[in-house]
This record gives structure tokens, sequence and C-alpha cells, in this order.
């Protein structure tokens, strides 16, 4: 065993000779090590002229990973004349003093007399068998005098984990360990999971190759490989083809500060910047190497993924052949009738149905009615099949007819009023309106998607090249990198999206397809029957669906506080154009132009990165923010009431009840507002002029004001989640609203949209389900986010958040269906006889 010397003389080649020699003299039978060569304590003193050298030999084994850890103290707190240790081996050199310091926040230090630190192991290579090897321990101090100190080195024997067996451990920040790992001959890949009971203090794995030195202390070991800061757990997984040599080092550092992991600076070391920590800040860890998912089982992930979303098309091709075989059938028959459920009509002698007394929709004087506008003559419409450009082909603010029953302020304002009244327009000129919608989004899904995608690749980019893993949030439980991605599973799920999305697109463009022939067979009183059908607001619907998935696979290669909006962007777009498409239905000459409506997104949108900027802790923000959400509430529902005949500005009126941006630039508008509050509620003492508008706006205001009153009082620091939670909450409202005035009205529900709501509901709610199973938060922390994360639940390959993904593609395709077909049982009948609401 080596035993301490004198000072040293001086030269190398001394000290060499003396520890070889003792070496040899305690060596045992065969050359092994005498027992007790490790694990003895060697006290001492030293001083400016007192210098001590340790020699420590041992025989390294073929195969055998040897590591030895020294420990050393010393009772000395003075930082003027520490102790220095010097350890030298065959292959690297490790220094440190003792009290050791680490430095926090605001130069905080914090002072530790006990350390101990694992040497770096020295393998043999195959070829040279066995082998000697020799450390020196040098230690020093430029004190004047003694200074005493305590060494021990020993060797560990649990140095080398192994697969499926879990290893507890304690460390420090003046203690740090670290052990190694090889990979197992028929494994690929493997996920280390470190958990803790403890929160604090904070800690940090960290993933190394097997290359000296191994960066184990606070301030360097983010100097090299993977790492993450952690509280009670953390997962990292690891390829084997990252390491070349298949085995690495696993490190595991506390942190002399609580900050980095969601922890403050306990106050009472604020006046005592020398205090001596030692083993104050002791964790105890438990680590787990376990193997991660094959490649077979990404094969099926992805064929799942994909056959899932597949067996939607297959079911519509299945529906639409259905119905073409109905429709044959009935042919051969002569009994043509509705299509059942297509929104196409077949029929040229269509069916008029009456409308039962008082469920017209506002009706409270039936004498007010007039009963709707009267088909005109065949000469003073063009003709279905007539779809030449026209030279008129945009719609002016006043319509220059003659007869007073057709000015906009006489039709709007009637008691009774009916789909005849607010579908006067050109068809031609209408549809080209809505389909500006299709073209619009698709240059903003561009320009908005191509800087996204840039942005993401390099969030990546840096999370590669600098090992950080507290940059994105993913639930590192169940991360299953691929190639460049570090959470593949949770890109692949948003595959339903882009899938449904492209489906519904189809199904929109069989039923456009269809209804022009519709048109170019029937004569022109088939047009006075039905819902209009202008389908640019459901192409629209399709490719904001398709976006949704493009955006958020975006947000999930690297989720965080930065980039949450890129996945709720196109869920207010679509959101918004749900309840436009809802309006449109029995308001399609009035419905909001797709110029208008897209800049209103456009200011939710910058309302959305202003709130995620200042909506923190900014109580002015709140207070604006929810000024103008009552002000447009009291605006939009002032411009719905009156069906669009208050003007704001030259602006059209946006179309739905939850729409919260719409201009205010004549503030006289809430004036007349106030006046017809008072003339219609109070003046006459009695019921409003349109009751079923007034409840549904009086429900709509409530259910806003009381989003303005949360956000005020408690300040969400999710202020994304927080719009798009007022978006759902409007659209869920007007979409309730419409069916019950629908069933109001006597107006029957067709078994395919009867379907699409169950559908819708039972989907909606597993889906939401699983989205509010919480698996990482960027609202916390890195490592708080990392408390929260769960194993895989589907496959073994896709977590819970991934089966949100899944259900709400579904879910938002069957809510699109419903739209789509909702009003199919209108086909046949006179739009003179289809109330508004």
């Amino acid at each position: 065993m080596a035993r301490g010397a004198a000072p040293v003389p001086g030269t190398l080649l001394c000290a060499l000779l003396w520890a070889a020699a003792a070496s040899a003299a305690v060596a045992g039978p065969e050359g092994s090590p005498a027992p007790g060569a490790f694990g003895r304590v060697y006290r001492g003193n030293v001083n400016i002229s007192a210098e001590r050298v340790y020699a420590f030999a041992y025989r390294s084994q073929p195969g055998q990973v040897d590591a030895v850890r020294v420990y050393v103290n010393s009772s000395s707190e003075n930082l003027q004349y520490p102790v220095l240790f010097v350890v030298r081996q065959q292959k690297g050199v490790l220094s440190w003093q003792v009290p050791l310091i680490f430095r926090g926040l605001y130069q905080r230090t914090y002072n530790y007399q006990e350390v101990s630190r694992t040497l770096c192991p020295s393998e043999p290579t195959p070829e040279t068998g066995s082998s000697d090897q020799i450390i020196f321990v040098d230690v020093a101090s430029m004190a004047p005098f003694n200074i005493a100190y305590e060494l021990l080195v020993t060797r560990l024997e649990n140095f080398q984990l192994e697969t499926n067996k879990a290893f507890n451990f304690t460390a420090s920040p003046s203690q740090p360990q670290y052990f190694l790992y090889r990979f197992p001959q028929d494994v690929d890949s493997v996920i280390i999971k470190v958990v803790s009971d403890a929160v604090y203090p904070c800690s940090v794995v960290s993933v190394q190759d097997i290359v000296c030195p191994v960066y184990d202390l606070d301030h360097n070991v983010e100097f090299n490989g993977v790492y993450q800061s952690m509280t009670k757990q953390a997962a990292i997984t690891v390829q084997r083809k990252d390491f070349p040599g298949e085995q690495f080092f696993i490190v595991f550092v506390i942190k002399p500060e609580d900050y980095a992991c969601g922890g403050s600076v306990p106050s009472s070391i604020h006046g005592n910047v020398n205090r001596t920590w030692n083993l104050q800040r002791t964790k105890n860890l438990q680590v787990t190497i376990v193997p991660s998912v094959k490649k077979s089982v990404y094969v099926q992930a992805m064929f799942f993924s994909f056959l899932s979303f597949l067996s939607f098309y297959l079911g519509s091709v299945v529906v639409a052949f259905v119905h073409y075989i109905r429709v044959q059938r009935k042919a051969s028959t002569g009994r043509l009738c509705p299509e059942d459920g297509s929104g196409i009509m077949t029929s040229s002698q269509p069916i008029t149905a009456s409308t039962p007394e008082g469920s017209s929709y506002g009706a409270i004087d039936e004498s007010s009615s007039s009963g709707g506008r009267q088909f005109s003559s065949p000469e003073g419409r063009p003709r279905a099949g007539s779809d030449t450009d026209s030279s008129v082909e945009e719609e002016s603010d006043f319509d220059t007819m003659p007869e007073i029953e057709s000015d906009k302020n006489i039709i709007r304002t009637k008691v009774f009023l009916y789909l005849s009244d607010l579908s006067r327009k050109d068809r031609r000129i209408v549809s080209k309106k809505y389909k500006i919608y299709f073209w619009n989004i698709i240059t903003i899904a561009v320009f908005y998607a191509l800087p996204v995608i840039q942005l993401v690749i390099t969030y990546q980019t840096v999370v590669n090249v600098t090992g950080n893993q507290d940059i994105c949030y993913y639930n590192f439980l169940c991360a299953h990198p691929l190639g460049v991605l570090s959470a593949f599973n949770n890109i692949l799920s948003n595959v339903g999206h882009m899938l449904l999305g492209f489906l519904f697109l189809l199904i929109v463009l069989r039923r456009d397809i269809l209804h022009r022939r519709a048109m170019e067979m029937k004569d022109v009183y088939t047009l006075d029957y039905g819902i209009p059908k202008h389908f640019g607001l459901f192409y629209a619907m399709g490719i904001a669906l398709m976006m949704e998935g493009v955006l958020s696979a975006c947000y999930h290669v690297c989720p965080n506080y930065s980039n949450f909006q890129f996945d709720t962007s196109f869920m207010y777009m679509i959101a918004g154009l749900c309840m436009l498409k809802l309006y449109q239905t029995r308001h399609p000459d009035i419905n909001a132009s797709a110029y208008s409506a897209y800049a209103s997104f456009a200011v939710v949108i910058c309302l959305a990165v202003l709130g995620v900027v200042f909506g923190k802790n900014d109580i002015w923000f709140w207070v604006i923010f929810s000024i103008i959400h009552v002000l447009a509430s009291l605006a939009l529902s002032t411009q719905i009431y009156y069906m669009g005949r208050f003007k704001i500005g030259k602006a059209h009126s946006a179309a739905c009840a939850g729409f919260l941006s719409s201009s205010l630039t004549d503030l006289g508008m809430f004036r007349r507002a106030v006046m017809v509050l008072y003339t219609d509620c109070i003046q006459r003492c009695s019921r409003p002029m349109y009751m079923d508008r007034m409840v549904l706006l009086i429900v709509g205001n409530l259910v806003n004001w009381s989003f303005a009153v949360f956000g005020l009082v408690y300040r969400p620091r999710d202020f994304a989640s927080y719009i798009l939670g007022i978006f759902i909450c409007n659209l869920l409202l007007y979409l309730a609203f419409y069916i019950i005035m629908k069933l109001r009205s006597s107006e029957k529900l067709l078994p395919i949209p009867m379907f699409c709501i169950v559908a819708t509901a039972v989907v909606w709610a597993a889906a939401l389900y699983f989205f509010f199973q919480t698996l990482s938060s960027w609202e916390e922390t890195p490592a708080e986010s990392r408390e929260k994360n769960r194993p895989c639940i589907l496959l073994g390959f896709f977590d819970d958040h991934d089966v949100w993904h899944f259900l709400s593609a579904a879910a938002l395709f069957f809510s699109f269906l419903v739209l789509l077909t909702l009003d199919d049982d209108l086909d046949v009948v006179r739009r003179d006889k289809i109330p508004v609401f």
C-alpha cells in the first residue's frame, strides 16, 4: 500500500523509484495488491514548506474497468490558503482545492470542506492484458502555518451499471458521481431513468462520452455531452450510434442553488456569503437503465398512424357508394327525391315544407311578416348554367333596386326574416367572394409556415449541438428520436390532421362538383330551394385543418414557451372559420368578407403575441385587453342584432358572436346601441323585437365578460390557450343555439348529420380527457416540467398527448362534417319558408 512520504526531493525519477519499491515491498502473492491497499485514511499537515505525495498501485484485469474514488477533507476555512490536491494518472491530471468554492447568482459563494471525486478510469486493451496502474496524490498548501487534512482512496465496486437493475447512491455539490454503462449486444437504444424522493437540491444529469477528463462539477458539467436539470425525475434517451465505443458515462451533479429548478435562494445565506455547507445539500438518487423501443416498433407506429386515418377514406368511399346506389335505384323507379345527405338536389319537383306558426326566428307579430320574397320570373335572373364572367363582379354597399321591398334596411329589420331575404345577391358573385377565403388562407399558410419550419429546425439544431435538453419541453419518458428529431412520436401523431384535412377537401370537392352538375341540369326555380351552396369557406376549413397538423408538428419539434403560438394560430382560424360558416349558412349576403375576417384573425394573433410577452405580470395589459374584449363583444352584438345595418365605418360587420376583433372606428355606434336598448327594453316595457337573437347575445356577452373578469383576476400565463378557450366557448355556444333553433323550427336532422353530431361529442369528450393529462408544462422550469412526464400508453410508442392528437384530428373532422351536412334536410324546402337565426 502507498504510504506518506517526506517532502519530495524534486525529481520525478526518485518518486517513481520510491513508488515502485513501496509497491513491490507490499505486494501479495502473484503480484496482486496487498490487502487493505485501498480504504485506509491518511491524516497529516501541510504548509508552504511541507508537501506530501502518496502513491497508490493496483493491477487492472482484462475487460474490467477499475474506478478509483478520492475523498479529502480539511478543517481549515481559510480561503486565502486552501489545501491543493493534485491527482496524477497515466493519461491525465485532476486537481481541486479545499475549501472547494461554488458560485451562485449575484456572486454568492458556497464553500465545501469535504470533497470526493471519481478518477477517470483506465481500461486495459485486450492486446496488453492486465497492467499495473499507479496513482500519485500530491497535497500542498502555500499557508505559512500547518493545515490538517484527511485523505482516503477507495476502489469502486459498482462503477458499471447494468440494464434493468436499479442502483441507489448519494451525491452533493462537492461530491459528484458518475458511472459507466455499456450497450448490450442486442440493444440499440436505452432510456436512463433517474428518480429521487426529494425535490431539492436541484441536480443535473449528464451523458458524456468515454473521454478524460470527465466534467463533473457545476461550472463545467455543461461543457460536454447531453444534460438536463432535475428535481424528482429525469429521463434521457441514448442511442448506440451516438457513441462509437458503445459505452458512455452517466454524470450526476448537485447544483449549489435551486433557482434553475424553480426554487429560490435561502434567505438565511444572504448576509453570509462564506458559509460552509459540506453535506447539507446531499441528495439520494436512483438510476435505472432500460432498453428503449426497437426499430420494429417505429414501423408498427407508422403503419398504425396512417392506416387508422386511411380507414376514414374507406368509410367515406363506402358512404358515397351507398348513396350512389340509392340514387340509381330511385332513378330507375322514377321516384327521385333529395339525395339523403349529400346536400345535392335530385328532384325536379321539390316539396314545399311549411313553417309552423311562431317558429320563425324572432317572430313576435305575424302581421309584420311579408311572407318573404316571391320568386321572380326566369327572365329576371340568370340561369344556373350561365356561369360566364359577368361585367359586375363586386358587390356594392347599396343595391340599386327600384322596389321598396328590396331595400336592405327594410328587409333585414323585419320581425319575420327568411332565407330568401338574405340570399338575393347574384350566386356567382357571392361564390367568388367566398372562394377568396380559400385562396387567401393558402397564401397565409405558405408565408406563415416557412419561417416557422426554419425556426424549429434551428431549435433542434441547437439542442443537438449543445446537448442542452432543457431547451425543449418533451415528455422524456416517451420521447422516441428518429434522425435529428428528438421526439418523432409527437410529430408522427399529427399526421391525422393532414390526412383528414385532405379528405375533407375531397368530400367538399365532390359536393361542389355534384352541385354544379345539378345546377346545369335543373331549371331556374330549383335555385330557390335549400341553403345556398357556397363552398369557399369549407375549402378554407380543410386547408386550416391540414395546416394545424403541420404547425403542431413544427411546435412539437421543440415545444417551449417561445413557439407555443405556432400550435394555436390555426386553431384560432379554425374556430373563427367555423363560426363564420355557421353564420353564412342563413346569412349568405351579409357575412364578413375574407379580407376583414383574416384581418380580424391577424389582430387576434397579434394580441396573442403581446400576451405571451407582456401577459405574465403586467396588470395594465390585462386591463386593456379586458376592455377591448368587452367593447368588441358589445359591438358585435349590436351588428348581429340588427343584421349588419349598423355600419362600423365602411367595414362589413363580423359574422359571429365570439369574434373579438371587430373595427371600433365609429364610437357613435355604442350610443345608438344604448338608445336601442333603452327603446326596446325600458321605454316600451316590453320584450325585445328579436327575442331569440337577444337571448343568444345576452348569454354570449355573459360568457365573454366572464372570460374578461377571469383573465383580469387570475392573469393566466398561458395566454394563447386563454384566447383559444374564448373562441371555442363562443363556437360551442353558437352551434348549440343553431341546433336548438333548427329543432324549434321543426327542421329535421338526417341520419348522417345526427351520426356526425354524436361522433363529434363522443370523440371530443375522449380527446379532452387525454388533453388534460398534462405531461409537460413550459409554464414551469424544465426540471419541474419533467416531474409530470409519464411513460407511453399506446403501442409502447405514443403518450397521452399523442392520443390527444389522434382524437382531436378525428373530432375536428366530424365537427366539419356536422357543419357540412347539418342542413341537408332543407334541400327540398323553399327559401321563403326557411327561417333565419
